[in-house]
């Protein structure tokens, strides 16, 4: 049996192998570029995190919770956010939290217009249908292999894969949202005069809007799922230091980086899900 399979063997990593070298050696160029432009906006924005006090940080964020919706939660996320500046980990979480910002803009960058052509073109959304699946469903711990060959070690490669893994949510959700448009109020606009374009600027976008912010929500907690698992290509921040622990075996540095991105998650989600709710009153 084993004999009859081995000339039947079929190895597609090669394949896979030989296009990730082909790339490298002919656009190496192109991804030298990008490293210079991830790098520059992660600085900037871990810059501009940075520059603001950790107690406007905790007033803003409190602000914010109580505007989107009570008191009680913007009391909760001031709450948590403290005792990450407490544990000693507000360094950490801003570099964790530029890198969740920059991978979350990118994805959101190249999901929502890939999502809007895809909702036009069924031909496109049969072709990104497996894709999309493929990058779901493949280990994210596969995206940090070709990360580190274009990008080598640091901040790149853990956002290149960030990407990669918390992009599809974005994709199907901004997809999905399109094409449930009601038929008639895209006839209505036409009807009225309006092209196309006009049709998806002021018809179809905002009604699409609550759905396609569910997306962003996905693409945000999918990011913050990859802050561990990025640290292995040498990313900073908090996924740095349960790595650390692991090494060490720490158990109390662990459970201060764990119980810290687990409060910074929490954070996000929920004022995510607010903004998102608030479009749908809308």
């Amino acid at each position: 049996m084993d004999s009859l399979l081995s000339l039947f063997e079929f190895n597609p990593g090669i394949y896979v192998k030989e296009l990730v070298n082909w790339l490298t050696v002919n656009f190496q160029g192109f991804f030298d570029a990008l490293t210079v432009i991830i790098n520059w906006i992660v600085f900037n924005i871990q810059a501009l995190l940075a520059s603001i006090p950790w107690f406007l940080f905790i007033l803003l964020i409190f602000l914010l919770g109580w505007r989107l919706k009570n008191i009680r939660s913007g009391l909760g996320y001031a709450v948590m956010l403290a005792a990450i500046g407490f544990i000693g980990l507000w360094s950490e979480t801003i570099f964790t939290l530029s890198i969740v910002i920059t991978s979350v803009l990118i994805s959101i960058i190249i999901g929502i217009p890939v999502g809007i052509y895809a909702a036009y073109n069924q031909k496109l959304e049969a072709i990104l249908k497996p894709l999309l699946d493929g990058m779901q469903t493949m280990p994210s711990f596969v995206y940090l292999i070709p990360a580190m060959i274009f990008f080598g070690l640091g901040t790149v490669p853990a956002v290149f894969a960030t990407i990669v893994y918390s992009t599809p949510p974005c994709v199907r959700l901004t997809c999905l949202a399109i094409k449930g448009v009601p038929e008639e109020m895209k006839e209505a606009a036409v009807a009225f005069g309006s092209s196309r374009w006009q049709a998806l600027i002021k018809v179809e976008l905002p009604q699409a809007l609550p759905t396609i912010m569910a997306g962003i929500n996905q693409t945000t907690m999918m990011a913050m799922s990859m802050v561990v698992i990025s640290s292995m290509i040498g990313a900073k921040g908090l996924g740095e230091n349960v790595l650390i622990a692991i090494n060490r075996t720490d158990i109390a540095m662990g459970f201060n980086s764990g119980i810290s991105i687990v409060f910074l998650a929490i954070i996000i989600d929920r004022v995510t899900q607010m903004i998102s709710r608030k479009y749908e009153r809308v």
